[in-house]
């Protein structure tokens, strides 16, 4: 017998609205406009966009509760087409809304998935590396697969994604701190609705959740374009899926409360990985102004990190982007001033 959990409930509930709102805006034309691409299922649990070209390939790694179409959400700010027009191909992975093994864990997402991903573009392309780049936490999962798999991963850029967890994770280090592993263990129960994490993060840091949002709502009424990036943002913004409960309780104990991978003690298939075992020519952008994933959670590690070819970059924000923290890849700016450097470096090695 199921037992009601009024909390889950009431989550479930703020997704159901969320979606709504989602399918409102798309209704009112404010959907993603992607580039055609060729879907490959690659393993239970995993997609990937594939898009025509013969330049280096790289693979682009969203976060495993996100959905992917943010790296390309419309041609003037798309990562996608950024990408193609710098001869490089990319390949976009598409998580699934529920792994087909309920244990899949971090060692899953990070080594097994992305391993595979990376097999399907050696396949296609004949390469036998290929360059990465992740946001947020999938970013994470990408320094995560370049340091278990060096001979695979020919550059690396890891987008305002947090490295260094602990005391120094930002805003989300209290609520860790606080919540008891019997806790986390009924929340991962068949997997953690997006409404949740919407909820932790706007507790934990209310001006880059709640207040800029509005703020930067009424900044860009005055210019269309940015409104309906803006728009567009919110839209991928209410499609949030649920996060795996095996790979939410690995995250907080591995990463949050071990720090495993910033001391070099996350094992991944019985070898350690961390700082000492990222080789790969990195490119780290960090928000200097972020509680959430502040630059304590991430330049340690950049600096720790054994690549002797590193260059860390700072992403100030703008208008027209919503959330600061997705701007990195929606942004006009970012796409001006970020991007040429970061797909030159993943384009210069392959």
């Amino acid at each position: 017998m199921t037992t009601f959990d009024p909390a889950k409930a009431t989550l479930e509930a703020l997704d159901a609205a969320r979606r709504r709102r989602g399918r409102a805006l798309a209704a009112a034309g404010l959907g993603p406009r992607t580039t055609a691409s060729t879907v490959v299922d690659v393993a239970p649990g995993v997609r990937l966009h594939t898009y025509a070209g013969d330049g280096n390939p790289v693979l682009l790694v969203p976060a495993p509760i996100k959905r992917s179409y943010l790296w390309d959400l419309e041609p003037q700010v798309s990562v996608v087409e950024h990408a193609r027009r710098r001869g490089l191909r990319p390949f976009l992975v598409e998580w699934a809304d529920q792994p087909a093994d309920a244990d899949a864990g971090l060692a899953h997402y990070a080594d097994t998935l992305l391993v595979a991903c990376l097999d399907t573009v050696t396949e296609q392309t004949g390469s036998a590396t290929a360059a990465v780049a992740g946001h947020s936490l999938g970013g994470t999962l990408a320094a995560v697969l370049a340091a278990r798999r060096p001979e695979r991963v020919s550059a690396l850029a890891v987008l305002e994604a947090p490295l260094q967890f602990g005391a120094l994770a930002g805003r989300f280090a209290p609520f860790i701190a606080a919540t008891s592993p019997a806790v986390v263990d009924h929340l991962a129960r068949g997997g953690v609705p997006g409404a949740f994490l919407d909820v932790v993060s706007a507790a934990a840091s209310p001006r880059e959740f709640a207040a800029e949002p509005r703020i930067d709502l009424l900044r860009s009424l005055r210019d269309p374009a940015a409104l309906r990036t803006h728009l567009r943002v919110l839209r991928w913004a209410s499609d949030e899926f649920r996060m795996p409960g095996a790979l939410f309780r690995d995250v907080v104990e591995q990463l949050y409360r071990d720090d495993a991978f910033a001391r070099g003690t996350l094992e991944i298939a019985g070898e350690r990985v961390g700082p000492a075992t990222l080789t790969a020519p990195l490119t780290t952008v960090f928000a200097p102004r972020s509680a959430v994933i502040p630059p304590s959670s991430v330049v340690p590690v950049h600096e720790a990190a054994a690549s002797a070819d590193k260059l860390l970059l700072h992403y100030t924000g703008e208008v027209g982007v919503a959330l600061q923290h997705v701007g990195v890849l929606v942004g006009r700016a970012a796409h001006r001033d970020l991007w040429p450097r970061i797909l030159d470096r993943l384009g210069a090695t392959g």
